[in-house]
């Protein structure tokens, strides 16, 4: 009998498996536990909590490291915001992020500041608007929107998008970004401000003491069993027969029998230098392609309310590349040979009884923290209450047929 099945034996039979412990799968096991006050069993194959955002306290600087690379909180949802304070308190930090492009270094994303720094001159709100509809304006029939490729240079020209996008998206998708849907770069605003914060949602900051802490919290109720260290194919025949949440590799779960979906996985190279501030910000990124690295985190400028050492600092180079078998996925490339596969896997899943698919490599969708929350209780309370739920249950089969979970 594996570990999971022992812990789940020994706990009482759970009403609910959730396969991954991110914070999608944390939401759908802290929300069940909760508010319907079922069992859950929270298998993780790594050992931790959180997926990729959990931190970790240094131990020669006391600077708390974001292991996958920095993660900011941020969300204009209120229902997301009242549900993660039940767990932490955030501080007030907006993120900043700079551009290094032929040795001159521009802020991040395209705003006035950036305009400005990068055409040499100033320029009031209406010039840069004329300035760049003027060198998009030849694009923005081409097509526009169909590939990340043609929506940039529809939208902010050829110049900047040389400069500051085109080598940074091949490095980060290791794909060309004429391949790349048009949604990628549309993520990103173009601001004709002097406004450089990254995100303008109405609510930003961090975990005040760390994202361990609060993930923990999350999974702190005593009809939360959690198995880390445990890898769900491994053990998936062992499983109670209840409803399961899975939010791995989408592909995986179907052994790829429609194909390989593409990932994009990231190495980091952490060092500790001697210096008390290396780059002067949190995240620096690197648009040029000859250098081999996508950015650089600097992880004591997430917390400038904390009293840091100031005998040396804990950087992190991100390189970015096409996973392989037995890497870990971080995000799904959704490049056009994805797309066929795709809607043969979301068949198959929409086929599977009992079995909800999410987060974002079970959705096969680029999702941040706060969609990932606001998926997981949308789920909870449209499938997995009803079903877990008698009263609910029978409601809401009088308003729809039987089935599974959607996808997302």
């Amino acid at each position: 009998m594996s570990p999971a099945a022992r812990t789940a034996e020994a706990d009482g039979e759970p009403d609910l498996v959730v396969v991954g412990a991110g914070l999608f799968g944390l939401t759908v096991a802290e929300t069940t536990a909760r508010e319907l006050g079922k069992r859950v069993l929270l298998i993780e194959r790594r050992r931790h909590l959180g997926g990729n955002a959990w931190s970790e306290i240094d131990p020669q600087t006391g600077i708390e490291v974001h292991r996958y690379g920095s993660h900011l909180f941020h969300t204009s949802n209120e229902d997301v915001w009242r549900y993660v304070n039940r767990f932490t308190a955030f501080t007030r930090y907006e993120h900043r992020v700079f551009t290094v492009s032929g040795e001159r270094v521009f802020p991040m994303p395209i705003n006035l500041a950036t305009i400005c720094a990068f055409y040499g001159r100033h320029l009031t709100p209406a010039q840069a608007r004329e300035l760049i509809r003027s060198e998009a304006a030849p694009y923005a029939a081409d097509g526009a929107g169909e590939s990340l490729e043609q929506r940039a240079l529809a939208t902010i020209g050829p110049r900047l998008y040389d400069a500051l996008v085109r080598g940074y998206t091949a490095k980060q998708w290791q794909t060309d970004p004429r391949e790349l849907p048009g949604s990628v770069i549309g993520r990103l605003p173009v601001r004709y401000a002097f406004d450089t914060r990254y995100f303008d949602d109405t609510w930003q900051g961090l975990p005040v003491d760390g994202y361990a802490p609060w993930l923990k919290r999350m999974a702190s109720s005593p009809l939360i069993t959690v198995a880390c260290g445990v890898d769900f194919f491994d053990v998936r025949r062992e499983l109670p027969r209840v409803p399961l949440v899975y939010t791995g590799p989408l592909d995986r779960y179907f052994d790829c029998r429609a194909g390989a979906l593409s990932w994009r996985t990231l190495d980091f190279e952490r060092r500790t230098l001697p210096v008390p501030d290396h780059q002067g910000t949190a995240v620096l990124n690197y648009a040029d392609v000859e250098v081999p690295w996508t950015r650089v985190h600097e992880f004591r400028h997430l917390h400038p309310e904390r009293r840091h050492t100031q005998d040396c600092t804990v950087i992190a180079r991100e390189y970015s590349r096409r996973a392989e078998s037995g890497d870990e996925p971080y995000y799904p490339v959704n490049a056009p040979a994805d797309r066929d596969r795709l809607l043969c896997y979301r068949s198959m899943a929409a086929a599977e009884r009992d079995v909800f698919f999410g987060g974002r490599l079970g959705s096969y969708r680029y999702l941040d923290m706060h969609m990932a929350i606001a998926s997981a209780l949308r789920l909870v309370r449209n499938e997995i209450a009803p079903r877990l739920t008698p009263v609910l249950r029978r409601a809401a089969a009088s308003s729809r047929g039987p089935g599974s979970g959607p996808v997302g």
